[in-house]
C-alpha cells in the first residue's frame, strides 16, 4: 500500500491496494484484485474424488468401531505414543535426516520434524505432525497385542483427511490422500509396491484401471497406511519391508512389536521412525468407563474404577490398559451388571483370563435384547454358532479376510449345480419345446425339447460348479462398462458393420435387406463390442455374445480404452458389492440375451419368415441370458451356498444380511469389499470354541 499526504487528522487519500483486501479507506482509493485460479487438472479431480471416497468410508467405519465420540459428552480413548525402545528400525536421526538430504519435504503448514520432537512423544496431534513433517516419509507404528494400532492408524488417517480438507486449494495439491490397505495377500516377489498398491486402490475404490492410481502414487498424491505387517507369515514379511523401503510415496506401517523386532533382524524399513503405541493409563480407562454412567455410578462400577486408580499394577488394571478390553467391558457389562466380578483374583488371576472372559461373552452381549435394540434379528445362540463356524473356516484357510465370493467353496458344489441345472434346463427346454411345436409339430417338440433341456442343464450345472473354486471378484460399475470410450467403440462397430451389410447385402442375400434392417441386425454386434472393449468383458466372459472378445488384440484394446480419468471414485461395503454384482450381472445377462435374440431374429426372419426368426431369436437369446446370468453369477452361488449351510450348520439363510448385522454390532469390521473379525483375538477365541 502506498499512502500520500493526508488531508486531515487521520485522513488517508489516494490509496492503492494490490491483492485481496476487505476494506478500502480513502476518497480516491483504488483496489486491484488478482485472482489466480489454477484450473483443476484430471489428476486433481482424481485426488479429490479419492479423498471424498476414503473419508466417507472411514468416517462410517470409525463410528461403527466406536473410535469417535458418538454423543456430545463422550470422551474417546486418547492415543499415546513414544519412540520405541525396541530395535525395530534404525536410529531416529536417520528418519529425520538431520544433515542429510530430505526425501519428503514437510506438508504445507507443518515444519520439519527433529529428533528432539520424536523423543518427546505425544498424542494424535503430534503423531500427525510427525507424519507430515518426517523427512524420510516412513513411520513404523508398533505395539503389543490389542494395543490399538489399527485404531490409531484409522484416527491418524481421519486427522490427515481433515487437515487436507481444511487446507487452501493450492495447498491441497501438495497434501497426499491417505489410503488404508491391508498388507495380507501381497507377494513382493511378483509385484512391486507401486504396482500392487495401484491395483488395490483401483479395485477398492473402483477406478477404471490401475493406471490412474499408479499416476497418483508416482506424483506423491497418495500416502499409504499399511496395516497388518505382523499378519504376514514366512519370508514375505522381510521381502515386504525391503520392497517398501524404495517406494516413492509416504507410508505408515503397523505391526506387533515382537514381530517387528524379529523382522528387523533380517530387514529394516529404510529410514522409518519406530513409534510405539503406549498402554492406556488407568486414569483414562476409569474416565472412559464412568462416562455415560449416572452420577454417582453404580456400586459395582465404582469398585472397578477405584481398583484401577488405586492399584495400577493389578490384573484388571493391566487387562484394561488395552483399548480392546476397555471397549469390551462397556459392551459386555451393563449398568446393573456385576462388573466387579472382574476383581475376583481366584477366577481371573491375570490379565489374559480377563480378556478371554470378555471375548467369550462379546457375541452374546451384542445379540442380547436391550434398550437400543429390543429385538435382534438373530438369537445369541445362532449368532455365536455362525461366527464360530466362520472363524474356524477362515482359520482353516489361513486368512483373516472373509471374502463373500469365496463362500461358494465352503459347501459341496454338486447340490447347487443340480439346482441351477434343473432350473436352466426346465426353462430352456419348455421354451424350445414350444418353439418346435409351432415350427415343426408335436413330434419334434417331444423329441428335441427334452434333449436340449438336458444339454442346457448339464452345461449350466457345470458352469455353476466351477464357481466353488477360489477366484478374484470381477466387478465394474455402469459408468465403467458404458464409458464414453466403450460407447464410441460400440457405435463405430455398429455403423461400420451396418453399412458393410448394406453395401455387400445385394451380392449375398436375395432379395437384399433394407437399410434399416441392416442397421438393426448390426446393433447386437455394436453392443458386443461395447462390452468386450471395457470392464464389462470381465463380468460377461464366457457368454455367447462375447466370444468375439477373446484374444490378445482385444486384451490390449481393453487396457487402452479403460485408461481414462475417473471423476467419481467410491468404496462400498461387502454386502453392497454383493448386491451390485447380483443386479448388474443379471441385467447385463438380460441385455446380452436381447442382443443375441435380435441378431438371430433379424437374419432368420428375413430369410425364413417372421415366425421362424422370432422363434430362433428367442431360443438363442434365452440361452445367452441363462448362461451369463444365474449359471455364472457368484452372488447367486453365494446365496445358494448360504441355503446349504443353513441346513448343514444351522446358520442364517440370509447369510449376507447376518454378516452386515454383525458388522453394525461391532463384531466384524469392513476393509473394502471384505469382512474381518473385530480383532484377531476374537477370531482366535471363536475358533477354539468351535
Amino acid at each position: 500500500m502506498r499512502r500520500s499526504r493526508s488531508r486531515g487528522p487521520g485522513g488517508v487519500s489516494k490509496s492503492t491496494f494490490n491483492g485481496t483486501t476487505n476494506m478500502v479507506v480513502g476518497d480516491h482509493g483504488t483496489m486491484v484484485v488478482h485472482n489466480h485460479l489454477t484450473p483443476q487438472t484430471p489428476l486433481d479431480a482424481m485426488a479429490e474424488s479419492l479423498a471424498a471416497a476414503v473419508e466417507e468410508e472411514w468416517n462410517k467405519e470409525a463410528g461403527l468401531r466406536r473410535l469417535k465420540a458418538r454423543v456430545v459428552d463422550e470422551t474417546p480413548l486418547p492415543v499415546r505414543w513414544e519412540v520405541s525402545g525396541r530395535r525395530v528400525t534404525d536410529r531416529a536421526a536417520g528418519a529425520t535426516a538431520e544433515g542429510m538430504r530430505h526425501n519428503f519435504g514437510p506438508l504445507p503448514g507443518l515444519s520439519v520434524v527433529t529428533r528432539e520432537q520424536l523423543l518427546e512423544g505425544g498424542g494424535l496431534k503430534e503423531l500427525h505432525e510427525v507424519y507430515g513433517g518426517l523427512a524420510s516419509g516412513r513411520i513404523l507404528l508398533v505395539g503389543r497385542e490389542a494395543a490399538g494400532k489399527t485404531a490409531a492408524l484409522v484416527l491418524l488417517l481421519l486427522k490427515a483427511l481433515e487437515y487436507r480438507r481444511e487446507a487452501k486449494p493450492e495447498d491441497q495439491r501438495r497434501i497426499p490422500v491417505p489410503v488404508l490397505l491391508p498388507l495380507e495377500g501381497w507377494d513382493p516377489r511378483k509385484e512391486s509396491p507401486l504396482d500392487w498398491a495401484a491395483a488395490q486402490i483401483a479395485r477398492k475404490y473402483r477406478f477404471r484401471g490401475p493406471e490412474e492410481a499408479r499416476q497418483l502414487l508416482k506424483e506423491r498424491r497418495v500416502a499409504l497406511f499399511l496395516d497388518g505387517l505382523d499378519e504376514v507369515v514366512g519370508k514375505l514379511r522381510g521381502a515386504m519391508v525391503r520392497a517398501l523401503g524404495s517406494a516413492p510415496f509416504r507410508m505408515v506401517v503397523t505391526s506387533r512389536v515382537d514381530e517387528a523386532e524379529r523382522t528387523a533382524q533380517k530387514a529394516r524399513l529404510r529410514g522409518a521412525a519406530g513409534l510405539e503405541i503406549q498402554p492406556v493409563k488407568s486414569e483414562a480407562a476409569a474416565e472412559y468407563l464412568l462416562n455415560q454412567l449416572p452420577d454417582p455410578p453404580p456400586p459395582a462400577w465404582h469398585r472397578l474404577t477405584r481398583r484401577l486408580l488405586e492399584e495400577p499394577d493389578s490384573a484388571v488394571a493391566q487387562a484394561l490398559s488395552s483399548p480392546l478390553a476397555i471397549s469390551l467391558v462397556r459392551d459386555v457389562h451393563r449398568e446393573d451388571d456385576p462388573v466387579d466380578e472382574l476383581l475376583d483374583t481366584a477366577r481371573f488371576p491375570d490379565s489374559r483370563t480377563i480378556e478371554d472372559h470378555l471375548l467369550d461373552h462379546a457375541v452374546a452381549a451384542a445379540y442380547t435384547p436391550g434398550y437400543w435394540d429390543p429385538r435382534p434379528r438373530h438369537s445369541p445362540e445362532t449368532a455365536e454358532r455362525t461366527l464360530r463356524f466362520i472363524a474356524a473356516r477362515l482359520a482353516q484357510e489361513g486368512t483373516g479376510d472373509l471374502s463373500w465370493w469365496h463362500i461358494p467353496g465352503w459347501a459341496n458344489p454338486r447340490p447347487r449345480a443340480v439346482v441351477v441345472g434343473i432350473v436352466v434346463g426346465v426353462v430352456y427346454g419348455v421354451v424350445n419345446a414350444l418353439g418346435l411345436w409351432r415350427a415343426s409339430g408335436a413330434l419334434s417338440a417331444w423329441v428335441a425339447g427334452p434333449l436340449m433341456a438336458v444339454a442346457a442343464g448339464c452345461v449350466a450345472g457345470r458352469q455353476a460348479s466351477l464357481l466353488a473354486a477360489r477366484q478374484p471378484l470381477p466387478s465394474a460399475g455402469w459408468r465403467d462398462i458404458f464409458s464414453p470410450a466403450t460407447l464410441k467403440m460400440g457405435l463405430g462397430v455398429w455403423l461400420g458393420i451396418g453399412l458393410l451389410n448394406w453395401l455387400l447385402g445385394p451380392h449375398i442375400v436375395d432379395p437384399p435387406m433394407p437399410v434399416w434392417l441392416d442397421l438393426l441386425s448390426a446393433l447386437p454386434l455394436g453392443f458386443a463390442a461395447t462390452m468386450a472393449s471395457g470392464p464389462g468383458y470381465q463380468l460377461m466372459a464366457g457368454g455367447f455374445i462375447l466370444a468375439v472378445g477373446s484374444g490378445a488384440w482385444f486384451d490390449g484394446l481393453r487396457r487402452g480404452l479403460t485408461r481414462r480419468t475417473v471423476t467419481e471414485s467410491r468404496s462400498i461395503g461387502p454386502r453392497d458389492v454383493w448386491r451390485h454384482h447380483l443386479g448388474l450381472r443379471l441385467v447385463l445377462a438380460l441385455l446380452s440375451g436381447l442382443a443375441v435374440a435380435l441378431f438371430f431374429a433379424c437374419l432368420m426372419g428375413w430369410a425364413h419368415g417372421l415366425h421362424n426368426g422370432v422363434a430362433t431369436g428367442l431360443v438363442a437369446g434365452l440361452w445367452a441370458a441363462l448362461f451369463a446370468g444365474p449359471a455364472g453369477n457368484l452372488a447367486v452361488a453365494t446365496a445358494l451356498t448360504a441355503v446349504q449351510l443353513a441346513f448343514r450348520e444351522r446358520t442364517p439363510v440370509r447369510l449376507m444380511a447376518f454378516l452386515e448385522d454383525a458388522h453394525h454390532r461391532n463384531l466384524l469390521r469392513v476393509t473394502g469389499p471384505v469382512y474381518q473379525f473385530r480383532h484377531a483375538r476374537l477370531q482366535e477365541r471363536l475358533t477354539r470354541q468351535e
